[in-house]
């Protein structure tokens, strides 16, 4: 399995971003909803 680096980088680059945005704007809430989301999709892959 190849990672693709550039692609991993960018995606980890910008969920930093909105998450510090959303922590200072005080809606971190949708942050952890999104984190729920996708780390659903992401046990599924590992199952």
């Amino acid at each position: 399995m190849k990672i693709k680096w550039k692609q991993l980088l960018i995606k980890g680059s910008l969920w930093l971003l909105i998450e510090i945005y959303l922590n200072f704007v005080g809606i971190d809430d949708l942050a952890d909803y999104g984190e729920f989301v996708f780390e659903r999709h992401f046990m599924v892959f590992l199952s």
